[in-house]
């Protein structure tokens, strides 16, 4: 990206990163209003800056380690989070090296911590004269190679034996923009033919009927037809939820854990004469559920409470199908998300599985005999994956599974398992599960 830009859209990236690493807050939280006061053309430079300094965060902070002599200081923060951003122009961006320099020393202005400008420039210039040597000193530290707490590699050695360093790997990619077409108002080849036509070059995604991939992403709103709701960003290996939940007309259908409702709305793609419940627990989320359904003029009841608990908010109708987007370490969507590398701790794992396995249970009872809930997380670990499902199955008597005759992911002990970058998609996971009788 050889774009030049001032220290304004440093100082608004630093600010970003800094909340993330010392707050622990998200990018899908700060982003929204991050960037609102950079002109239009900076804002992409910004974020290029914010996701690329968190997801190479651990590679950067190895090589700051063997630069400076003692660690900055707790509530110097910034300056630190300063420091990798300028690393990461220097070593994976095409800025020219002067201007990443200059203009990242500059922002110890604006941070009122001029004090630090010569410990920038120091650094920045030292790691110019001695990059070779850093990268080979770092050629042994798994964590600073593949740019992932050691904790994470970790678990994916563990649970992947044979793949994990394609997974590290994959993760570290750039995602992919997909579309997901209103199966009910568009057809995905006439909706390649309306891109080819404003010249925006894109490709059928496989494993979904309504995927669209596009070589380079967009702006949505300069995307033919998108704020009148004919189409939707969502990566491929989401949209194939509702596709395993095939809904058919009359029935009722809970959409669990709903937020932010690009899975309710593809639901309803699907089929229109059928009553969905769109359940979330956080009722900002379920905002944008609201918001995501009213671009795409569909209906659903908008429910919040917690799945965990249906006594609060159940009427006591039992559903045709369940699908359960259950919370999860979310560590498939890592290159998407790359502040997940920051957020999630080895401890967070045994929580999650605990809360879906009370929430597997807590809504089995919903559902109609003969029916079925689509289990799905957005996880690569298998303890929140198919060993979940595995005891589910072990213990609940009126439960079996159903097997997935489909094409696209990897065959493990119980349900599917797509890994990040397997066909283009993020990493998700997937079982079907009936309810016996009728």
């Amino acid at each position: 990206m050889a774009v030049k830009s001032n220290p304004t859209v440093r100082l608004a990236a630093v600010s970003v990163i800094n909340r993330v690493a010392t707050e622990g807050q998200s990018l899908s939280s700060l982003l929204p209003h991050a960037f609102k006061s950079l002109p239009p053309e900076r804002r992409a430079l910004a974020q290029e800056l914010t996701y690329g300094t968190l997801r190479w965060w651990y590679r950067l902070d190895a090589l700051l380690a063997r630069l400076i002599d003692k660690p900055v200081r707790g509530k110097d923060s910034d300056i630190h989070c300063l420091l990798l951003l300028g690393l990461y122009q220097l070593e994976y961006m095409t800025i020219p090296p002067h201007a990443a320099v200059s203009e990242t020393v500059e922002v110890t202005a604006r941070l009122n911590k001029k004090w630090a400008r010569g410990l920038v420039n120091a650094v920045l210039r030292r790691y110019q004269r001695e990059r070779e040597e850093l990268s080979r000193k770092l050629s042994g530290d798994l964590e600073a190679r593949y740019a992932h707490p050691d904790w994470l590699i970790d678990a994916l050695k563990q649970g992947w034996p044979e793949q994990w360093q394609g997974i590290l790997e994959a993760n570290n990619q750039r995602p992919p923009m997909t579309l997901r077409c209103a199966r009910n108002r568009l057809n995905r080849e006439l909706y390649l033919q309306e891109l080819e036509q404003s010249g925006i070059e894109a490709f059928a995604t496989p494993h979904s009927v309504d995927a669209i991939t596009l070589q380079h992403p967009q702006d949505v709103e300069g995307l033919p037809g998108f704020m009148q709701g004919r189409v939707s960003v969502q990566d491929g290996a989401a949209q194939l939820a509702a596709t395993l939940l095939a809904p058919q007309p009359g029935m009722r259908i809970l959409d669990a854990c709903a937020a932010p409702g690009g899975k309710t709305g593809h639901i309803l793609e699907l089929c229109r004469d059928i009553e969905v419940v769109a359940l979330d627990v956080d009722e900002r989320r379920l905002q944008r559920v609201a918001d995501n359904l009213a671009r795409l003029e569909l209906k659903a009841e908008l429910l919040c409470g917690d799945a965990a608990k249906p006594d609060s908010w159940w009427d006591r109708k039992p559903f045709d199908r369940i699908l359960l987007d259950a919370p999860c370490s979310a560590t498939g969507v890592i290159r998407r998300h790359p502040d997940i590398k920051l957020l999630r701790q080895a401890t967070d794992i045994d929580s999650l599985v605990t809360l879906q396995a009370t929430i597997l249970n807590a809504l089995w009872p919903l559902l109609k005999p003969g029916g079925m809930l689509v289990y799905s997380t957005c996880s690569i670990l298998p303890q929140e994956n198919n060993r979940q499902i595995q005891h589910f199955l072990a213990v609940v008597g009126d439960a079996r599974e159903r097997g997935l005759d489909v094409q696209w992911g990897t065959t493990v002990a119980a349900g599917r398992q797509i890994l990040p970058g397997q066909d283009g998609m993020d990493g998700f996971y997937y079982a079907c599960i009936e309810k016996l009788g009728s």
